[in-house]
């Protein structure tokens, strides 16, 4: 297992020095391998494609992310969420300009849905339905996606403070108007 970790981090890394030399669809994975002095079936032994060597990054860091402190709510939880993209926002900002399926969007998606659940349920006080969790993970995922994007230095605090706002006065009012 330890050996399968260094080498997942050593190809981690490759790529990541790449995606600053060149945009992620130029990246192959022979040029990955090569930066690492890696053969293509220890990538494929332990990566389907490039694809899920992105996702694996993020949930490797997102779990760092998870395990660093226990968190109070969700929205203590996605500051450090933020605070890790802020920090990380060169790399991502080059990944969330890929679209299409594997995207590092969809991974993202899936894993703020629950999040993004579980706060609304809360919020609501019932279940919430398939319509309004779509609506709201993809507000959550829209937003993380242009503040990243943007080149407008706004910090995660700030970035939450303005979800948090909108998120919470929107399902306030859906409540209102099912009630009426």
């Amino acid at each position: 297992m330890a050996d399968s970790n260094i080498t997942k981090r050593a190809l981690a890394a490759a790529l990541k020095e790449l995606i600053n030399e060149m945009p992620f669809s130029k990246i192959t994975i022979s040029d990955i391998c090569a930066k690492c002095d890696m053969n293509r079936k220890s990538f494929y032994y332990h990566f389907k494609d490039k694809y899920d060597l992105v996702n694996w990054i993020f949930d490797m860091e997102f779990s760092a992310i998870v395990n660093r402190r226990p968190h109070a709510n969700e929205w203590e939880f996605f500051e450090d969420v933020c605070d890790y993209f802020y920090e990380n926002r060169g790399f991502y900002r080059r990944l969330l300009k890929v679209r299409g399926q594997n995207s590092f969007t969809e991974h993202f998606r899936e894993v703020l849905e629950p999040i993004v659940a579980g706060r609304l349920t809360e919020i609501l006080g019932e279940e919430v339905n398939r319509y309004q969790l779509n609506f709201f993970t993809d507000a959550c995922v829209c937003s993380v996606e242009r503040w990243i994007l943007d080149r407008e230095d706004v910090s995660a605090k700030e970035i939450i403070a303005m979800m948090r706002s909108c998120i919470e006065k929107a399902a306030v009012r859906v409540v209102e108007e099912s009630k009426k």
